[in-house]
């Protein structure tokens, strides 16, 4: 069992959300924490300056109210970032010595043998346990 778990995900997949929490709930040792994360990517300079200067902070607001709406009365703290998402996840995972991360992945196309995907890459570069979910 784990005591420090990891979740990163995508709110626009919320069927992967909920399997990822399960899993995450059913590997947790009792007294454990849950730490959900999702990763918003930065937005680019030249879309910026089109935007209201605080465009990145209203969206991370926007994104963690929604999640924390979504687990509210759940012993689950929810972490939203800006910036590249595997690098992001594997960060988050590092600096706060979580011992587990759980991540729902796709079925890899030919395009991800080349490029890789962010499970892939989290795989590949974590410091700890990872859990892929398919």
């Amino acid at each position: 069992m784990y005591h420090n778990i990891l979740v990163p995900v995508t709110q626009d997949h919320e069927a992967t959300i909920a399997s990822s929490m399960a899993a995450a709930r059913a590997l947790c040792a009792e007294g454990g924490k849950i730490t959900l994360l999702t990763v918003l990517a930065e937005i680019p300079v030249y879309v910026s300056q089109y935007l209201p200067q605080d465009q990145l902070q209203q969206n991370l607001a926007d994104a963690k109210a929604a999640l924390e709406a979504e687990f509210a009365g759940q012993d689950v703290r929810v972490e939203v970032r800006a910036g590249h998402a595997a690098q992001t996840i594997l960060d988050l995972a590092k600096e706060s010595a979580h011992d587990l991360i759980v991540i729902a992945s796709h079925r890899p196309g030919l395009q991800d043998y080349f490029l890789g995907s962010t499970a892939a890459r989290v795989v590949r570069h974590a410091q700890c346990s990872v859990h892929v979910l398919r």
